[in-house]
C-alpha cells in the first residue's frame, strides 16, 4: 500500500522533468496523514527549495495568518504543491511539469482522503477545472467526482497587490462557515448501513 513516506521518496528520486536539473530539494508536503482538508498551491519558492518543506517563505507565513481567519492552524491541514520542484527563477510551472507531478498529486490524495481540497492559485485551480477562470469561481465550494474543492487566489498575488489580501481574507473568513457545513451534512447524511436499516425497520409496520 502507498503510504506518504513511500510517496515522499518516490518524489526525491524523481528526474522526470527538468526541474530536477535545478533543484535543491523536492518539495513533497507535509501535515497529518489523515488530514480533512488539504491545501494545493502551485510550485515550491526559493526558501522551500532550500528547506524542503511547503509555504515557508513570505507567502507561507501569510497563509499560516490566513489560516487563523478560518479558525485553522497549519497542524490541521495538508499542504503541497501541483510540482514538487522549484521552477528556475520562481517562473510558472510549465503544463509538462505539471503533468509529470500528476501522479504524485493524485496519490496524495487518493492517500489522505481529505473532504475539502483548497486550490490556491490558478495553476492549482485549473489543474483540476481546465480553462475555467478562478477569478469567477473563488470562494466557492465546488465538487467534482467525488471531491469538493474550494478555489481561493494564491498568498503570493496578496503580497504583489494588496487588493488581493481583502479577497483572500473575506474567502477564508468564509471557509469556516463552509467548513461547519460540511461538518452539518455529513452529520446528517446517513450511512448506507444506517439507511439499509431505516427501511428494514419500515418494512416491518
Amino acid at each position: 500500500m502507498d503510504t506518504l513516506k513511500q510517496i515522499n521518496c518516490e518524489v526525491a528520486a524523481c528526474r522526470d522533468c527538468i526541474l530536477s536539473d535545478t533543484r535543491t530539494n523536492t518539495v513533497p508536503g507535509e501535515g497529518p496523514k489523515d488530514a480533512d482538508i488539504m491545501i494545493v498551491g502551485e510550485a515550491p519558492g526559493f526558501n522551500e527549495d532550500r528547506e524542503g518543506r511547503p509555504f515557508i517563505g513570505a507567502a507561507g507565513r501569510l497563509l499560516s495568518e490566513l489560516l487563523k481567519n478560518a479558525e485553522l492552524t497549519r497542524n490541521d491541514v495538508y499542504i503541497t504543491n501541483t510540482v514538487k520542484c522549484r521552477p528556475p527563477d520562481n517562473r510558472d510551472p510549465l503544463p509538462f511539469e505539471m503533468d509529470q507531478c500528476k501522479k504524485y498529486l493524485e496519490r496524495q490524495i487518493e492517500l489522505i482522503n481529505p473532504e475539502i481540497i483548497i486550490t490556491l492559485g490558478r495553476f492549482s485551480f485549473n489543474r483540476f477545472f481546465p480553462d475555467e477562470a478562478i477569478g469567477d469561481s473563488r470562494g466557492k465550494l465546488r465538487k467534482r467526482e467525488d471531491k469538493m474543492f474550494y478555489p481561493m487566489y494564491h498568498p503570493a498575488a496578496a503580497l504583489r497587490q494588496g487588493r488581493f489580501r481583502k479577497l483572500i481574507e473575506e474567502d477564508m473568513v468564509n471557509l469556516a462557515a463552509v467548513l461547519k457545513d460540511i461538518s452539518i451534512s455529513r452529520t446528517l447524511t446517513p450511512s448506507a448501513e444506517e439507511s439499509k436499516n431505516a427501511g428494514e425497520q419500515l418494512s416491518m409496520f
